[in-house]
């Protein structure tokens, strides 16, 4: 199973955090319904969240999929694991083991990659809990550092044309949204990359 742990970046310094908790709340509720995870996302305890997916590529869709509902006024950073899952108690359901403490280094990791210069972007990591099963980590954590590194330079509009492709809309409606040109979508989604970055979750999802 591909277990997910997220927060928010910098949630101490947010200056409205009753705010910041209503959109993640929402942003969670829209994510169990367009990706349906195994075990549905929930906030645990002040701006942290978890799940779990059937695919570690599922899950790192989610990571996107979520970042990008709450860009550019908040951000988010990630730990995907993979590894057993065994449930301790259903009301509420609480779950343990080698899978949640994999996503765990993983998010742990992410913060103290932050701490360095020229990984300040790094959002997303990938671990598993034992070498001989799951996708190996070091390519996908080389597309995740890669990936954040393209999402963290974009501005808001990057961010909306992403959110719209990501959702399956056209380029005509996203420009009649934005008040642009259709050719002036396509020539902000070559040049800021954002081509690459659909054609590499598209990729992404297919991990195992």
């Amino acid at each position: 199973m591909a277990t997910l742990i997220g927060d928010v970046v910098d949630s101490r310094v947010t200056g409205d955090r009753d705010e910041l908790h209503g959109r993640l709340g929402k942003a969670v509720d829209a994510a169990n319904q367009e990706l349906s995870p195994l075990t549905p996302l929930r906030i645990t305890v002040g701006d942290e969240f978890q799940g779990a997916f059937a695919t570690v590529g599922a899950a790192i869709h989610a990571a996107l999929w979520l970042r990008v509902e709450l860009l550019p006024d908040a951000d988010l950073r990630h730990g995907i694991g993979w590894g057993g899952v065994g449930v301790l108690e259903d009301e509420p359901r609480v779950e343990d083991g080698p899978g949640w403490w994999a996503a765990r280094k993983a998010i742990d990791e992410v913060k103290e990659m932050g701490d360095r210069a020229g990984f300040r972007r790094v959002r997303t990591r990938y671990g598993r809990a034992d070498d001989r099963s799951g996708p190996g980590p070091d390519a996908i954590n080389a597309a995740l550092m890669c990936r954040d590194q393209l999402l963290g330079v974009g501005d808001p509009r990057t961010v909306r044309l992403l959110r719209g492709m990501l959702a399956g809309r056209s380029q005509r409606d996203l420009a009649a949204e934005e008040g642009i040109s259709a050719s002036a979508v396509s020539q902000r989604a070559r040049n800021d990359g954002l081509v690459v970055l659909l054609a590499a979750d598209a990729l992404l999802k297919e991990v195992a």
